[in-house]
């Protein structure tokens, strides 16, 4: 029922205040600012989607949790989502999504909502209760064979 309402009310908020910006400012400086807004978005979320990769890549090369940075991604392309999207509505929450510190609070509510039991990353498993595989310690033995001196060039290349 409230997916409906949002579906329904979403709407009625951008035809609302279409009708009030384009009466105070006139048509086409209301067309132009719902243009300027969606290029503006567009090169805010190229920039922070290029940080949140990196944010992402050092979770990973680290094998720290990595839900954080996928959320903050996930939230950084619904934002273009809602910045793509002609209106002011979703243009002001669009931007509201862009702020890293209203990301995080938001990330903070999720939390409370959501529980991560376990994260898996190709062959690499842990969860909340066991240690990360840096902490894990594995022993193992090797063998130097010593290679016998070359005469000429290696076997890599003709002759």
């Amino acid at each position: 029922m409230w997916l409906f309402l949002l579906f329904l009310s979403i709407p009625l908020i951008e035809i609302g205040l279409f009708i009030q910006v384009g009466g105070a400012i006139g048509l086409w400086p209301t067309l132009a600012i719902v243009v300027l807004t969606a290029i503006a978005g567009t090169a805010m979320v190229r920039s922070e989607g290029r940080q949140v990769m990196a944010n992402l890549r050092s979770s990973f090369d680290t094998l720290n949790d990595p839900t954080e940075p996928l959320a903050h991604g996930a939230m950084i392309l619904f934002s273009g989502a809602l910045l793509l999207t002609p209106g002011f509505f979703t243009d002001a929450v669009g931007f509201l999504l862009l702020i890293p510190g209203f990301r995080s609070m938001l990330m903070r509510e999720l939390r409370k909502r959501v529980k991560v039991e376990n994260v898996t990353a190709g062959q690499t498993h842990w969860s909340q209760d066991s240690p990360r595989p840096a902490d894990t310690v594995i022993d193992g033995e090797y063998r130097v064979e010593e290679e016998p001196p070359r005469n000429g060039p290696s076997g890599w290349q003709r002759d």
